[in-house]
C-alpha cells in the first residue's frame, strides 16, 4: 500500500475514535484490493479507486460513513446500513462504539473491485438487463 500523505492528514485531523476506524477501514480496503489506488477529491475527501470508485470516507459529528460506490455488489451479510436501493452507492454507517464485520466488508470491497475490473457496475448492469 502507497499511503497517500492528505488521507493521513485528514485522518490525524479527526477525534482519536474516528481515526481508530478510519485505519481499520483503510487497512481493510488495502486487504481486500491491494492495487486499489488512493487519492483525495473534492478538496479534501479519501476516495480509492481502481478503475473508477470503490468507497470513500467521510466524518460525521457522531460517525464515519464509508460510502461503497456499486449498488450492485452484494451485501449478504447486511453490513450496508444507508442508501439501499440507490441509483450509485450506498454507506456503512459506523458509531463510536460500533464495528463492522471484517471479512464482510474485505467481501463487499473485493466485489467492487471485481466490478470495477469488468468495466463497472453501470456496465455490468447494462449486459445482465439485455440477458
Amino acid at each position: 500500500m502507497t499511503a497517500n500523505k492528505q488521507i493521513d492528514k485528514y485522518i490525524q485531523s479527526l477525534p482519536a475514535w474516528q481515526q481508530k476506524i478510519c485505519k481499520e477501514m483503510r487497512q481493510l480496503i488495502h486487504e481486500a484490493a491491494p492495487d486499489i489506488q488512493e487519492e483525495i477529491k473534492f478538496t479534501n475527501r479519501p476516495y480509492f479507486t481502481l478503475n473508477g470508485n470503490v468507497c470513500a470516507l467521510l466524518s460525521a459529528k457522531d460517525h464515519i460513513n464509508v460510502f461503497i460506490y456499486d449498488p450492485i455488489a452484494p451485501d449478504p451479510k447486511g453490513i450496508i446500513n444507508q442508501g439501499q436501493g440507490n441509483a450509485t452507492a450506498r454507506s456503512i454507517q459506523i458509531y463510536q462504539h460500533h464495528s463492522v464485520d471484517k471479512s464482510a466488508f474485505v467481501a463487499l470491497i473485493k466485489a467492487v473491485a471485481a466490478n470495477n475490473r469488468k468495466g463497472g457496475w453501470r456496465k455490468l448492469k447494462k449486459l445482465d438487463s439485455k440477458a
